[in-house]
């Protein structure tokens, strides 16, 4: 496919110079326009379709948080590409840029669009001219990755006439030029793969010995892609940053204050540690018998998870991923405290759902889903996505009122009561007697939820990456638990 596309390149070079596409108005700053637009390459590291269906991700948060801060509306469009998120944001396309974008270490000034990605946009009517990169909001490093079946170098030395793929147009480019003048032995082979993640996945399954990735890309896919590992970091820090169009200098100047005070109060932490904090909660021996799992079992079990979707929002596969955990899928399975079943319900909860047998796989699945949308909806409606779905989660596991607890702890700890980056901390203390003998609800082993709900999170990025979004035909009204039993379920198309 691809050696098809590069031999046709020079005839589709002269189409697009005789049949460009009529030029497009640059949208008018944010604040004409009524709105801020942000184009975002979708990763899992950026931006993906959560547990409540809404775009979610460390770019689309800071985004969100930045426009409120603007009073405006946010609306996100998708980028193909990185190197299409910067070339249409030059264009006027958008306001900002985004996705897995590394800022140059010498971002001063307009920084032009690279030729290729000009004529790209041009052929879309589309015409770049130059864009301003902020100021990084993110700290990461360029890092190695090699095929697990291959050789695992330990630093360029051991590189000598080995093939380095890398993606362009990420923000890398003047890093990797340097690199290719400081190891000329090594062969540099740029990649037109739309993601890192794409090219990880070549490196997993052989199709590339080694690549270049950003250190919190590499961390996410580990358990997405079981035949790679990083061999060792390729280069100092960089930092992720966002493009903006040269025009708009003054929007540049709000965002790095954005981003600045953000840093001093603690809020790109946070962020962060809601997105990257679980990634190696699966063990890779885990994952792959997970993967193994997802080819097997899973296609008998995926249908009542949609079902279960359509009936209370629960997203199919965050709820594939908490019935991974509680019984890798084995709809006998049984514990020594007494629950049982699918998604391993105790005899009071299955009682108070309406769950006449816990082993049944559909009765298991629907009276859980209900369980966690009912937990969802007794938090306060303050709490955001996807904090809202990883709290209902800990109180899946260990009950609302030690969850409340550790809330309250939080307060009092002058942590955010609402974001699960800070109840990590304070569950774990409610096992400790200096805290549980305040506490309302007594002693709890706190830190169990913790690890339970960043193990489902790892199953959840896999299954995100590896099974399609479900939209239901049509959704239902669901009774309180205690309200009559089980909701009727739509027909399955």
């Amino acid at each position: 496919m691809l050696v098809a596309g590069f031999a046709v390149a020079g005839a589709m070079l002269f189409l697009v110079d005789r049949f460009r596409a009529p030029a497009r108005e640059p949208l008018p700053a944010p604040e004409q326009a009524g709105e801020l637009v942000v184009l975002v390459h979708p990763g899992p590291a950026s931006h993906f379709f959560g547990p409540s269906g809404e775009p979610t991700g460390f770019d689309v948060d800071i985004a969100r948080l930045f426009a409120r801060s603007k009073g405006l509306p946010v609306r996100f469009e998708i980028a193909e590409s990185a190197g299409q998120a910067i070339a249409d944001t030059a264009a006027g396309r958008a306001h900002i840029g985004a996705g897995g974008l590394f800022r140059p270490r010498t971002a001063t000034g307009i920084a032009a669009v690279p030729q290729r990605l000009r004529e790209t946009a041009a052929a879309r009517g589309l015409a770049p001219a130059g864009v301003l990169w902020t100021a990084g909001y993110y700290p990461v490093e360029a890092v190695l990755v090699y095929n697990l079946e291959g050789y695992k170098p330990a630093d360029w030395n051991d590189l000598k006439s080995e093939t380095v793929a890398f993606v362009e147009h990420t923000g890398l480019d003047a890093a990797i030029d340097a690199l290719r003048a400081a190891h000329p032995e090594v062969r540099w082979a740029p990649s037109t793969l739309p993601s890192t993640d794409a090219l990880i996945a070549q490196v997993s399954d052989g199709r590339q010995s080694y690549a270049l990735a950003a250190s919190h890309v590499a961390a996410v896919a580990r358990n997405i892609f079981l035949g790679f590992d990083v061999a060792f970091v390729a280069g100092g820090k960089r930092e992720l940053g966002w493009v903006v169009p040269a025009r708009l200098s003054a929007l540049k100047d709000e965002i790095d204050a954005f981003f600045a005070q953000r840093k001093r109060d603690g809020t790109l932490q946070r962020l962060a540690d809601r997105y990257f904090t679980h990634v190696r909660q699966v063990h890779r021996i885990d994952a792959g018998v997970f993967h193994e799992r997802m080819r097997t079992l899973l296609p008998d079990y995926r249908p009542l998870f949609q079902r279960a979707q359509a009936a209370t929002g629960i997203e199919w596969r965050l709820l594939a991923a908490l019935a991974y955990q509680e019984s890798q899928w084995d709809p006998l399975a049984t514990s020594e405290t007494g629950v049982r079943g699918l998604m391993q319900l105790t005899e009071d909860t299955a009682r108070r759902l309406g769950v006449g047998d816990r082993l049944d796989p559909r009765q298991s699945v629907e009276g859980a889903a209900r369980y966690l949308a009912e937990l969802k909806r007794g938090l306060p409606a303050r709490i955001q996505e996807p904090d809202r779905s990883w709290l209902a989660l800990a109180a899946f596991n260990i009950g609302l009122g030690h969850l409340e607890d550790a809330r309250v702890l939080a307060q009092r700890q002058k942590l955010n009561p609402d974001l699960w980056s800070d109840l990590k901390k304070t569950l774990p203390l409610l096992a400790l007697p200096e805290y549980y003998a305040y506490a309302k609800n007594g002693y709890a082993r706190g830190g169990m939820p913790v690890v339970f709900v960043d193990r489902v999170r790892a199953y959840y990025d896999i299954l995100l990456a590896r099974e399609a979004g479900y939209v239901p035909r049509l959704r239902v009204s669901v009774p309180s638990i205690g309200g009559g039993g089980p909701a009727p379920l739509p027909a399955m198309p």
